[in-house]
């Protein structure tokens, strides 16, 4: 009878919706589960017939997603992995050079104060050592910060070989999911939870690096670099590494036997985050620490050697000894790059023009070099100084903007994430109606083919 098969039909397709909704139910603190529901369809009758149909069916199980959330949710985890990435290398750099007793500032007043008071008398061997120990002090806050600098570029390069192992099994792992749901989907099995864990993949490659993810008709995705080199495409993926043979090691992708080389700024996430953070942040730094340390070092020994020490005899001609230099620089940064000349001691120090005791010009010369220009890298023409509260200002600006860019970031992740959750996330409230209306639906189908048993009792009764 048509009755009962039409009932049979509703009572499995309950059973089917039933099912599903305890699967969301069952996910609903599952991170990244995609909701399913089921699309039920009438059964036409057949061709000729007058009758009211066969029923319902099942067609097909449906993930509530939206692809251009899934968009905006990606695109977001890159910007923030980039923003938070550099951001703690911000901090410590404004810590160190902020610091009121560590500053480069502080160093360079202090040398400064202490030539100064030389000036009261330029013979007397504690002003002259006051001198010495200022200066040893200056150069230990240039070699201290500088150390700071050389530490934040082992670490970088650290955190760039531990990410790009992460990257490329990522990588990889979407190339086999893809794989593994184009075979299921050939043989008709539900791909969700394939799919759910292929976008968890992406996701979390997001966050390395920024990606554009494109839908392929088998149910693929392909993956590239936002530059648009491939990185995953079909089962096949991609491998990012560096290479050692330039100089310095620079970012390369393989895919398919073909080399691309990349520009590890332009990256994006958190790989692009670290990468735009040494080249133009602390590398530029670094450099402008050399400029001060080697051009206030040569001011202050060229200026030293066109003096004489105080051991020369009033009038002419000069009898004294020539000055010597103060500072040693190490361009190489190794040990510190900046240093007191070994062995030097506070009477080699020429604070005198011409040789005679009382006579200081030549230490009003040195006094001078503070009002001097000098050249930085990342900052251009400064006075001597100003160059600290000038490094120290960009560095402040720099890391304002990139804690204004990561809160931004962070919000903009939050609310991807809300509107992803809108569509794709369970929702207990709306599962338990539904658990409700197919128990009603299945007990609606069951109380049908109870009347369809009672009335084909009747119908034999006649007979």
């Amino acid at each position: 009878m048509s009755i009962i098969n039409n009932a049979l039909s509703g009572s499995l397709a309950a059973q089917a919706a039933i099912n599903t909704t305890s699967q969301n139910i069952a996910n609903l603190q599952t991170k990244g589960y995609t909701r399913q529901g089921v699309l039920l369809s009438a059964v036409a009758p057949a061709a000729g017939s007058g009758g009211p149909g066969f029923g319902v069916e099942v067609s097909k199980l449906i993930r509530f997603s939206d692809s251009y959330k899934s968009q905006q949710l990606w695109r977001a985890n890159s910007e923030l992995g980039s923003r938070t990435q550099s951001q703690p290398y911000f901090t410590q750099l404004e810590r160190v050079m902020g610091d009121e007793q560590t500053s480069l500032s502080n160093g360079v007043d202090q040398f400064f104060r202490a030539l100064n008071a030389a000036g009261v008398d330029p013979v007397s061997t504690p002003l002259r050592q006051q001198v010495l120990t200022a200066a040893n002090a200056m150069a230990q806050s240039f070699n201290s910060i500088y150390n700071v600098t050389r530490q934040q570029q082992v670490s970088i390069t650290q955190q760039r070989d531990a990410m790009l192992p992460q990257l490329n099994t990522l990588s990889a792992n979407i190339a086999a999911l893809n794989n593994r749901i184009t075979q299921a989907g050939s043989l008709g099995t539900n791909t969700s939870a394939l799919v759910d864990e292929r976008d968890r993949a992406i996701d979390s490659l997001a966050n390395l690096v920024s990606v554009e993810v494109l839908e392929q008709p088998d149910g693929t995705r392909s993956v590239s670099l936002r530059s648009g080199q491939p990185l995953v495409v079909g089962n096949l993926a991609g491998t990012l590494s560096m290479n050692p043979s330039t100089t310095p090691a620079s970012l390369e992708l393989k895919f398919a036997g073909t080399t691309f080389g990349l520009d590890d700024t332009k990256v994006g996430g958190q790989l692009g985050g670290i990468g735009d953070f040494e080249k133009n942040t602390l590398q530029p730094l670094q450099q402008s620490l050399l400029d001060m340390a080697n051009q206030l070092a040569s001011k202050v020994n060229t200026t030293l050697a066109a003096g004489y020490k105080p051991d020369g005899l009033p009038g002419p001609p000069i009898t004294a000894t020539p000055g010597t230099a103060l500072f040693s620089f190490n361009a190489t940064g190794a040990g510190g790059i900046l240093g007191l000349v070994p062995g030097i001691q506070a009477q080699d120090l020429a604070f005198s023009s011409n040789g005679a005791p009382g006579d200081s010009k030549n230490l009003q010369d040195l006094i001078a070099i503070k009002g001097q220009p000098i050249t930085l890298t990342s900052i251009g023409t400064v006075l001597v100084g100003d160059a600290d509260t000038q490094l120290v200002g960009k560095l402040g600006i720099d890391s304002g903007q990139n804690k204004s860019l990561l809160d931004t970031a962070t919000t903009i992740r939050q609310q991807s994430e809300d509107d992803w959750a809108a569509t794709s996330s369970v929702n207990k409230d709306e599962e338990a109606i539904n658990l409700v209306e197919f128990q009603n639906m299945y007990q609606a189908n069951m109380k049908v083919i109870a009347v369809a048993n009672t009335l084909f009792d009747a119908t034999l009764a006649l007979f």
